[in-house]
């Protein structure tokens, strides 16, 4: 498993509702050395490993799953192409027995089709495919040569968002052949998420508070602005792992009332949304607030705030926030410029939250 750690922590509670016996590890989790002799054949063993772990990873894995490849860590990796090489490595080694399981809605693992040994599963939010699960006008279904079955209304799911969506056909993907139908049914409608992942915090003022500290990259970011209809205030900015920001701009001139911006990448998220309006819209600047008209609808306007700390940026939410609004603490950009990691991070916004009196 690559990333995601709502989907390997998905995998985990299906098959524990399948009765199988199964540790969860790698990113999350405990440490497994601690439970190897608790282990048998019978055991599976559910990992979420980085493209760093990856790098040396010479292993078959009998299931393999990567959920999507955008750029990310290029502080760390020489290029884009070796963090592509490393995440390949999770099924260099599979055999015609094992399972790949794959998005086919973007480019590089699509292309991974053609390389894989084992067979191939895909999920998608945007094609009818032959084999796997997709999501669609409001359903989960399973396609099976292209054909459409519908297994659960998303009104029956805990979770939001798109991307949660496809989580979930990765899921299923996975335990397929592995659990029954009503094992993964029950554990996906029960399943409320993992802590910092589009997590609810509370309502104040009528206005409800979301914790997305996991949004370490824009594209992070963007599938969590995509999980609301409601007006956004959006909270971000963090370490600056030397991503391209113009990606996240539209998204957020599209569904953000009120931008709040700390850290290394603040500038560079308020410079990638400012060019992106249009250049003969009036932009006024004073020393804390950018304020802008949104491209292409003139009665709607977005404001961009600048802070120095996560406090100064909760308390500006609480300003500007309306009754009806969501109030979004996503980053794009990791937490290593005030926080030790993201679950610091968002722990130190869910208390802060918390503190803020109605």
């Amino acid at each position: 498993m690559i990333g995601k750690t709502t989907t390997t922590s998905l995998i985990y509670e299906i098959l524990k509702q399948g009765n199988k016996k199964c540790f969860l590890g790698g990113n999350i989790g405990i440490p497994l050395f601690t439970k190897i002799k608790e282990m048998d054949e019978d055991t599976y063993t559910v990992l979420e490993l980085s493209s760093f772990q990856l790098m040396t990873m010479k292993k078959c894995t009998q299931i393999a799953v990567i959920t999507n490849i955008t750029p990310n860590h290029l502080d760390i990796h020489k290029s884009y192409e070796e963090y592509i090489e490393a995440k390949i490595n999770i099924f260099r080694n599979q055999q015609e027995n094992d399972l790949l399981v794959l998005n086919y809605d973007n480019e590089i693992t699509q292309s991974f089709i053609l390389d894989a040994k084992a067979k191939v599963k895909l999920f998608s939010s945007k094609e009818i495919i032959d084999d796997g699960y997709i999501y669609k006008d409001g359903h989960i279904k399973k396609c099976c040569n292209r054909e459409e079955i519908n297994l659960i209304d998303v009104k029956d799911i805990k979770l939001r968002g798109v991307h949660n969506y496809e989580n979930i056909c990765t899921a299923l993907c996975a335990t397929d052949e592995l659990v029954s139908k009503e094992a993964q049914i029950k554990t996906i409608t029960n399943f409320s998420g993992v802590e910092h992942r589009l997590e609810f915090v509370r309502e104040i003022n009528g206005a409800k508070w979301y914790n997305d500290s996991i949004g370490s990259s824009p594209t992070r970011t963007i599938s969590g602005l995509k999980s609301f209809d409601e007006d956004i205030v959006l909270i971000a900015g963090g370490y600056d792992k030397h991503l391209d920001y113009t990606p996240l701009a539209k998204p957020v001139l599209e569904k953000v009332t009120n931008l709040i911006l700390l850290g290394q990448t603040a500038d560079k998220i308020k410079n990638a949304v400012e060019k992106e309006l249009n250049t003969d819209k009036n932009i006024t600047d004073t020393k804390n607030n950018v304020g802008v008209d949104v491209l292409g609808d003139p009665n709607k306007s977005i404001n961009i705030f600048k802070v120095e700390t996560l406090e100064q940026a909760v308390q500006k939410a609480k300003e500007v926030s309306n009754e009806g609004d969501v109030v979004l603490f996503s980053p794009a950009s990791a937490s290593f410029d005030m926080f030790k990691n993201f679950m610091e991070r968002g722990k130190k916004f869910k208390e802060l939250v918390n503190k803020l009196l109605v």
